[in-house]
Order: C-alpha cells, then sequence, then structure tokens
C-alpha cells in the first residue's frame, strides 16, 4: 500500500487539475436536446470525462451521451459507479465562484467537489494508478460515470438498454464505511373537495423530499386575539406570525427543514401550522389530517403504518399541502424497513385516506434495497476500508436512496467521513486535498483487493 500512497500523492497537481476541467463544467440538468437527454452541460461533462479516460489509455464506450464508462482488462467485474452532474448553485453565500476549483488551506471548494466530480475523479486516479504500477489484475474494472443522478437516474436505464452492470458494484457517492441497506421509500400524493368554512387559503412545503419548513394560510371569522392567544400557548417550537387586514388574518409558520430520511431533526411546519388552525377553527377535514399526520410524530403510527425491523424504523413525514377554493393536494413522504414493502405501504396510505375523505393519487417509490454483510464483496470493503483508515469497519442503514438503490448487489462506499458536513448541495461545497488523495489510495487498493 505504501507504493500506491505514495503514486498518489506524486499524482497531485494531475488530480486537482482533472477535478478542475470537471468542476469549470456547469453540469445541471437542462432542457433536453437531440442527442443530449439530460441538457447541454451534463452532456459536456460527459464528453469531457471521457475524452480525459482515453488520454490516460482506457477504451471508452458512451451510451447516448447519457451515460459513459472507461474499461480497464477484457471484463467487467468491479464496477465503479459514479455522476458527473450535480445541482444549481443558487445560493448566495458562495465565497468562490462554485464552478471554478478553489483550494484554500488544504480544503477544495467548488460545486460537485463532494457530490460526486471529486469521487469520479478519486476513482479515475485508481484505475490510472493500477494501471501504471501494473497491478496483477484477474478481474476487469469499469468506471461508471452517469449525468442524471440528482434528477431521477434515467441514465441508468439507458445504460440497461445496453449493457449488464457487473456483478460488484460499489458508488462513492454516499459516505464511509459500507452503505449495504436502503430502506424502501413510497411518496404518495393526495387530494380531495371540502368546505375550507373559515379557511381560505394554505400553502405550506414545496420539496416532497423534505420536513417543510414554512406554511402560510388566511382565515375568516376569527378574532386575532383568538389567534394569537393559540399561538402564544403553542409548544410545536415552530415560530408563527399573525396579519390582520381587512378581516382576513395572515398566518405564517416557520419550522426547520430536515431530510425526509431523518425527520426527527427537523419542525414539521405544515403539521405545526395545521395543528394550531385545529385551536382556532372548526373544520373536519383538517381535524382528519391532524389525526393521522399529528405534530411532532414520525414513526406513521397514527397513519397505521408503525413498524421496525433490526435495520431501523419506518419514517414518514408530510412534507407539502395545499388548499384553495377548488381543493386540497398533498405529498406524504415514507421510507420503511425491509419488513414491509411498496404493496403494504400503498393499502395502508388508500385505506386511512379513504377514511377522513381523501383520495389516494398514486406515488413513486422502491422497495429496500440490501446486500448481505457477510457477502464476500461487502466483507473485501470492509477490510479495505480497515487497512487504509485504521479504524474498524461497519455497514450502516440508511433511510435515503443511493445511485446503486436499484442495481442487484450494489453498495455505496464513500465518500463521507464521520459527521463532517461538507455543505453537499449547499453554498462552499468542499472536501479536503487530503481525503480526496486517500479517497484514491481507497478505491485503488479496493481494485487490487477484488481483481487482483
Amino acid at each position: 500500500m505504501n507504493e500506491i500512497k505514495e503514486w498518489v500523492y506524486s499524482k497531485k497537481n494531475e488530480i486537482l487539475e482533472v477535478l478542475r476541467e470537471l468542476v469549470e463544467i456547469p453540469s445541471v440538468m437542462g432542457k433536453a436536446e437531440e442527442n443530449a437527454p439530460f441538457g447541454t452541460e451534463p452532456k459536456n461533462a460527459l464528453l469531457k470525462m471521457c475524452e480525459i479516460c482515453e488520454k490516460f489509455g482506457f477504451s471508452v464506450t458512451n451510451y447516448e451521451n447519457a451515460i459513459g464508462f472507461a474499461q480497464m482488462g477484457e471484463t467487467s467485474d468491479l464496477g465503479i459507479l459514479c455522476h458527473l452532474d450535480v445541482v444549481p448553485a443558487n445560493g448566495k453565500g458562495w465565497k468562490s465562484n462554485p464552478f471554478d476549483l478553489t483550494e484554500k488551506n488544504g480544503v477544495l471548494y467548488g460545486r460537485g467537489v463532494i457530490d460526486d466530480k471529486g469521487p469520479a475523479t478519486a476513482a479515475l486516479f485508481a484505475m490510472l494508478c493500477a494501471k501504471e504500477l501494473d497491478f496483477p489484475l484477474k478481474k476487469g474494472v469499469r468506471l461508471i460515470f452517469g449525468t442524471n443522478e440528482e434528477n431521477g437516474s434515467l441514465d441508468l436505464e439507458i445504460y440497461k438498454k445496453h449493457d449488464k452492470f457487473p456483478k460488484m458494484v460499489f458508488t462513492p457517492d454516499a459516505g464511509f464505511p459500507v452503505i449495504n441497506i436502503e430502506k424502501g421509500m413510497m411518496r404518495s400524493n393526495f387530494s380531495g373537495k371540502f368546505e375550507g368554512g373559515s379557511l381560505k387559503s394554505f400553502h405550506g412545503g414545496s420539496i416532497p423530499n423534505a420536513v417543510p419548513d414554512s406554511a402560510v394560510c388566511e382565515i375568516v371569522g376569527v378574532s386575532a386575539d383568538k389567534v394569537k392567544a393559540a399561538v402564544k400557548s403553542d409548544k410545536s417550537g415552530a415560530k408563527f406570525a399573525v396579519f390582520e387586514d381587512n378581516g382576513i388574518i395572515k398566518i405564517s409558520c416557520e419550522g426547520k427543514a430536515a431530510h425526509a430520511s431523518t425527520p426527527k431533526t427537523g419542525i414539521n411546519a405544515v403539521t405545526a401550522l395545521i395543528s394550531l388552525l385545529n385551536r382556532v377553527i372548526e373544520n373536519k377535514t383538517l381535524c382528519g389530517l391532524e389525526k393521522i399526520v399529528p405534530f411532532g410524530e414520525t414513526n406513521g403510527k397514527s397513519f397505521g403504518l408503525e413498524c421496525s425491523d433490526e435495520h431501523g424504523a419506518l419514517t414518514l413525514v408530510f412534507s407539502i399541502f395545499d388548499y384553495n377554493e377548488n381543493g386540497c393536494s398533498g405529498t406524504i413522504d415514507v421510507r420503511f424497513p425491509c419488513c414491509k414493502n411498496l404493496a403494504f405501504i400503498e393499502e395502508t396510505e388508500r385505506n386511512t385516506l379513504r377514511e377522513i375523505g381523501l383520495c389516494f393519487d398514486g406515488y413513486m417509490g422502491d422497495e429496500p434495497h440490501i446486500v448481505p454483510e457477510n457477502s464476500e464483496f461487502i466483507r473485501k470493503l470492509l477490510s479495505v476500508y480497515e487497512r487504509v483508515e485504521g479504524e474498524k469497519g461497519y455497514c450502516v442503514t440508511i433511510g435515503g436512496g443511493t445511485y446503486v438503490h436499484n442495481i442487484e448487489g450494489g453498495a455505496a462506499f464513500g465518500v463521507e467521513r464521520g459527521d463532517t458536513d461538507y455543505h453537499m448541495h449547499g453554498d462552499n461545497e468542499f472536501i479536503t486535498t487530503d481525503e480526496l488523495l486517500k479517497d484514491i489510495v481507497l478505491f485503488a487498493e479496493t481494485i487490487r483487493e477484488i481483481c487482483c
């Protein structure tokens, strides 16, 4: 492994230059065009990666300008799955140009450095390391780079039209040590008609897979003093503001956002505002919603969904709710353990919503994903982690889905470490230079362990 480390650290400048070339391409999903299914910039990032891989001497394949791969060896036994698309960088808190790679005090800043252009660069140089150090490979390696992970992973469907995934695949698009189990996910929609009465409008939440941090409504026929008294006695932790104008009372609610897979870390503004309204007005539907999704409950108990197994418990988030004179609509996000399936979640939600006069309108979702902890692949990933990181490796179950969720046998291996907030999807996204180089060592050692 010392030889690998020496090679990696000798290539530092070249590694940073490749990452710089990728970060400079603002590969946010755009309008589909001819020969560019996810927009011009994701295509440009893919073509740049293909160009770099060819320069390093790898055979390259490009499927429909959507997803490609670099191959080392005759077979494709080990796959490393990365993505080159990124989320927008519209935040106002950036201290540098998000599409320029900026290094300061050993920290690399730029959109994609942790998600997922940095890991893709690390995987590429791990393959180059194996090539230049002449690893005695008995199995082939395929570095796959997609361009639609951030918006549905439709690139993987295009890949499957043309090819098969390797038997062993890991994605460096999550965290260490190894994520081998991902809960199932259902994101469902509902709608209904009801008499609003005093309620004239309600809007809360905008992202289906997050705890909503804001909600606002308008009511009539109620005194402002009554509303303010209810706000004063509220114990939700949410922040309310009350405004009155020509007999219309507007109530805004500020909660705390959180990912839908960890709802306990947030404060749900939608359910907090519904709870407040039920203390100042009479509305059968709002009462029904509070009954099945009460504020503070995140385990789906009142929805009839509560369950858990050795890998964790179900979580539920009421993420979006809208009401106007035409009716209401909403979104529910559920992450469920391996002991349940989509059919159970769908039937239970449909029946529970029907009981309060609302209609289940359909869903998108995935069954749980599991790779046995005692499989040879997982054991080898953990072994490499322990050798390189010098600490005990272990398997992790998560509520979110990774890039390999629907790839049989796929696991997530890297690259976030511990509780570090890398500002993924946020302003000033970063990775340290030392971590990037260590990732290359990890991935090169993984290639050696599995393919030699």
